[in-house]
């Protein structure tokens, strides 16, 4: 009999009935009860616009650095950034396909275009790799926050990097945008990755000199590993998915680039027409991050929504019982096993639990087969092709909608008028081979639903 902090699962799930469709790997949504006015949630965080500013900033002083050692980026003066466009045919369709009407303004962040490592952990991670060469930099007296930062790119700051040590426990595509970057500057880099982590991801980390320590365990055994090889090694740097602010503040960047956006498409988000994002979720970081920046810029009129497979829903499992970290999905007898491979997590990040559960409007749970054929659909409709994890938010606009009568009033009164925006997370560095399997299978499952 599985028990949790002292009480047997069947006590937790008459407290909690949403349990239950978790352990039948139905999808669901929960709506938190915990939620709070923006202000009071984000003070309860402990960190501030001026640290959110302070990553924007640090951001823009590596732009020339990034521009001259990625040339891709070049064009954008070495922003790292990600369209967000209108996505209409495929509003269309998901209206059609759950016989309801949906409201009008349906857009799409692309952060799987993101320029480096296609998909949104180019935010937090490479983020954190910049802050740590910027302060290794600064502390050793060859760098000051007044310099141009492509003199980075140089060969002696490579050799003063090659004596230092980056570790990262990933599902795939953290380790991608932390291993590429911190190959660039000439760190020695190891990413500890999950038996669930692609392949392609492995051999793509390998072929820029980045070591992959392989397991046949999942998230938590890799993250385990990447701490414990930087607790023993003065010169080594572990980059905390689960717990690191500076992660966290890298992601929370996005709320300011989203305003941009929205401004120059001319859409003003206030309380007649509130800003409504449906973030898919693995461990939390990156959801969480963008939550607090998306807070700080629009407060009480933006709602967030997590979006999870219904193999690993360690988030709402977290947020529902208040058992955040201590609880993983096995504990519910799930398998932890989804296509969403950089959703695979069994146990949610304490800290963004703890932190961000004021701030979080709910979290809804998608099914593998359903992520396929979202893809196939997105590809057929909108020419834009993404990964399965990428897919999570997207049913979100469907999901709230059947549900709104549970919305808070004032998102109830005007959710018509709202503007919707799934976060697309990844897939441009997909190899066209993957891309066109995942295709196939969603074009299968589309055809066996409408036979």
């Amino acid at each position: 009999m599985t028990v949790l902090a002292g009480r047997d699962l069947e006590s937790w799930c008459r407290d909690f009935p949403v349990l239950r469709e978790l352990i039948a790997y139905r999808e669901c949504c929960w709506f938190n009860p915990q939620r709070t006015n923006a202000q009071t949630g984000l003070t309860a965080t402990g960190l501030t616009a001026a640290e959110q500013q302070l990553a924007a900033e640090r951001l823009d002083r590596f732009k020339p650095f990034i521009a001259r050692v990625f040339p891709e980026t070049a064009a954008d003066q070495g922003l790292i950034e990600s369209p967000l466009v209108a996505i209409p045919s495929m509003r269309q369709a998901l209206g059609q396909r759950s016989a309801i009407t949906l409201p009008a303004k349906l857009l799409l962040k692309c952060d799987n275009l993101l320029p480096i490592s296609g998909s949104v952990k180019a935010r937090g991670g490479i983020y954190e790799v910049l802050k740590h060469a910027e302060t290794l930099a600064i502390k050793n007296g060859l760098l000051t926050t007044t310099d141009n930062y492509a003199i980075l790119a140089e060969k002696h700051f490579r050799t003063f990097f090659n004596e230092y040590k980056i570790a990262v426990g990933s599902t795939g595509n953290l380790g991608l945008s932390i291993g590429i970057m911190g190959a660039k500057f000439g760190f020695q880099v190891t990413v500890h990755m999950s038996a669930d982590a692609r392949r392609w991801k492995k051999d793509l980390l390998k072929s820029h000199g980045v070591e992959v320590v392989e397991y046949s365990s999942d998230y938590g055994a890799a993250v385990t590993a990447g701490r414990s090889q930087a607790e023993s090694d003065p010169n080594c740097h572990f980059i905390d998915d689960e717990n690191s602010t500076d992660l966290f503040l890298g992601y929370s960047v996005a709320g300011q680039r989203l305003a941009a956006q929205l401004s120059a498409m001319n859409i003003e988000i206030n309380g007649q027409q509130p800003l409504v994002v449906y973030l898919p979720c693995g461990v939390g970081g990156g959801p969480g991050g963008i939550t607090f920046g998306l807070k700080q810029v629009f407060g009480d009129n933006v709602h967030c929504f997590f979006a999870e497979p219904t193999h690993s829903p360690c988030m709402l499992a977290g947020l529902c019982t208040g058992l955040h970290d201590t609880i993983s999905v096995r504990d519910l007898g799930l398998d932890n096993i989804t296509a969403a491979d950089g959703l695979a997590v069994a146990r949610p990040s304490g800290f963004i639990g703890r932190v961000l559960a004021p701030l979080i409007s709910g979290v809804f749970t998608v099914d593998d087969h359903e992520l396929y054929r979202l893809l196939a659909l997105l590809a057929d409709l909108e020419h834009i092709f993404m990964e399965p994890s990428a897919l999570a938010g997207l049913p979100g606009i469907v999901k709230i909608t059947q549900n709104r009568d549970k919305l808070a009033p004032s998102l109830q009164e005007h959710f018509d008028s709202a503007v919707h925006v799934a976060w697309g997370t990844g897939g441009s560095m997909v190899p066209a081979e993957e891309i066109a399997g995942y295709y196939g299978k969603g074009k299968e499952l589309l055809e066996m639903r409408n036979a």
